[in-house]
């Protein structure tokens, strides 16, 4: 005898929430994609880490370092939420070549101003998918995935201040 595979949805049993089956639904399928650029984001950050060079090596290297530790920390708080939500997660680096919406960089050499400001721009366009997740969790009441995404916002734009200053050199005051 064949037992028929459970679907996703079809036994809310173990489900820690009471948002509804589609507020589960779509919230985990909101963030699945989200998770898989913030694992893209956490690798670039490291991969220019790494191979930072130029007067500034120091400062950059150090930048960068705390920058990846910030968005690698985002990580497991995303894929807990899918799942006390009721969904699923991502399984594989596979899974996040799939969904990332954030470019890799596999150049053998970026310039660190080059690489400064290209880390500014897809923490912006983290922070603009984090701000339509947020809009989901807010069709549906769910002010627990919301008040995280808000603090995540908040460091994205930090990120990307701090990359913006770092990438930007001003002319030196006249006298």
């Amino acid at each position: 005898m064949t037992v028929p595979a459970k679907t996703a949805w079809a036994d809310r049993s173990h489900v820690a929430t009471d948002l509804s089956e589609a507020a589960s639904r779509d919230i985990s399928a909101a963030l699945a994609p989200l998770l898989a650029d913030v694992f893209a984001l956490y690798l670039k950050t490291k991969n220019f880490h790494w191979h930072m060079s130029g007067p500034h090596f120091r400062d950059y290297h150090l930048l960068l370092d705390e920058q990846g530790d910030q968005i690698f920390a985002m990580t497991d708080a995303i894929a807990e939420r899918a799942r006390k939500v009721g969904g699923t997660t991502l399984h594989s680096i596979g899974h996040i070549a799939r969904l990332q919406r954030l470019a890799d960089n596999d150049a053998d050499y970026v310039d660190p101003q080059d690489m400064l400001a290209e880390l500014g721009e897809d923490n912006r366009r983290l922070t603009a998918a984090m701000r339509q997740v947020h809009a989901t969790c807010d069709e549906y009441g769910d002010v627990a995935t919301a008040s995280l995404i808000e603090n995540w916002i908040d460091e994205s734009e930090r990120r990307s201040w701090f990359l913006y200053e770092a990438s930007h050199i001003r002319p030196a005051a006249s006298a």
